[in-house]
């Protein structure tokens, strides 16, 4: 049985272990491949010194995934023109 403090519903209770294990997670800093730490509420600050935005419990959100990937895309076809 998990240690999540949630009562009352195996779904709640993985939703809760979900979010500890993303949130304790090892994360690397996109621009100098440090660790990473939580610093509060979407707040990630990296040992090489960046402080930066991300997901409230995970470094990237899904969204903003979809929006790298777009930039991406766009900066290529400029490139190409």
């Amino acid at each position: 049985m998990s240690n999540s403090n949630v009562r009352f519903g195996s779904e709640l209770r993985k939703r809760a272990d979900k979010i500890k294990q993303s949130r304790t997670a090892k994360y690397l800093c996109p621009r100098t491949g440090k660790k990473v730490k939580r610093v509060s509420n979407a707040i990630w600050e990296s040992t090489g010194g960046y402080v930066f935005a991300g997901g409230t419990y995970t470094l990237s959100t899904p969204s903003g995934d979809v929006l790298e990937r777009m930039l991406k895309d766009y900066a290529l076809k400029a490139a190409k023109r």
